[in-house]
């Protein structure tokens, strides 16, 4: 998502990363890396790291809150160390929980992978609704990248990404082409509206095969959509969720992936 850094959790992430690395060269790196604009910030090194978060928000080719995502990602997924003398919280737990809790009292959080979003938001489809609608398809295969990556640690997620993803497309489609939105935004009656304006080839024998595979793709989403209601995270996981291997959640992220790229493909052929 896009948007300024508050001042609270400017003033929270300064004081933290720069206790935390407590080096110069090491911050400079971080910033730069995370693509902090500009020529690095005079003053010590909280100052520094204030200096170029505000310049973040100043510089309107800048994503800020991206760019905070990538400096504190690193620190906010590490696993604070485990003391067996001394059970108080230690410094890297003391530090992440203050960066939550200046995002949370600017309603935004952090989620894994240098996401920061509005609370209780859905990070992938919303981002990927822009990227949609600036035709940018490397940052649409990155969206999936990231959905991959949540494959081995949080399955779950990676098949609520997927089914997100393709709504997401499914209602770029009905908004390019002012077709009438169905009164549930779900995947599959979404998917009943965009189907019949899918054009079929002009000739007949093919015009039929792709009928059968159109048929078969609408089964898919009817499967992935079910999938993502019954083992996902967007509705709620229960006390006990049902368990899913890595090879099954993979198989949704791919198909959502062919799917959005053949939506995206038809609709850009159509605008041609």
């Amino acid at each position: 998502m896009s948007g300024n850094i508050p001042n609270s959790v400017v003033g929270a992430v300064a004081s933290v990363i720069a206790g935390h690395y407590y080096s110069h060269s090491k911050l400079e790196t971080l910033f730069m890396e995370s693509g902090a604009p500009g020529d690095v910030p005079e003053g010590n090194c909280e100052r520094k790291c204030s200096e170029w978060l505000k310049r973040c928000n100043e510089d309107p080719d800048v994503d800020a809150l991206e760019v905070l995502g990538r400096i504190i990602q690193n620190y906010m997924d590490q696993t604070p160390p485990v003391s067996f003398f001394d059970d108080s919280p230690s410094r890297i737990e003391d530090g992440q929980k203050r960066i939550k809790a200046a995002l949370a009292q600017n309603q935004l959080s952090y989620r894994l992978n240098g996401y920061i979003t509005q609370s209780g938001s859905t990070p992938i489809s919303k981002t990927l609704e822009d990227y949609l609608k600036s035709g940018n398809f490397s940052s649409i295969e990155k969206e999936f990248e990231r959905a991959v990556e949540h494959i081995q640690t949080d399955p779950h997620a990676s098949v609520t990404a997927a089914c997100s993803i393709i709504e997401s497309a499914l209602k770029f489609y009905i908004e390019h082409f002012n077709l009438v939105a169905p009164n549930k935004l779900n995947v599959m009656p979404l998917w009943a509206v965009v189907q019949p304006h899918l054009s079929l080839n002009a000739d007949v024998t093919l015009a039929a095969d792709q009928h059968k595979v159109l048929k078969g793709i609408s089964s898919i989403i009817d499967g992935v959509g079910a999938f993502r209601s019954h083992i996902g995270s967007a509705h709620g996981r229960g006390s006990s969720p049902p368990s899913i291997v890595v090879a099954e959640a993979r198989l949704v992220v791919n198909v959502a992936h062919t799917l959005v790229v053949f939506i995206m493909e038809v609709l850009h052929a159509k605008k041609a």
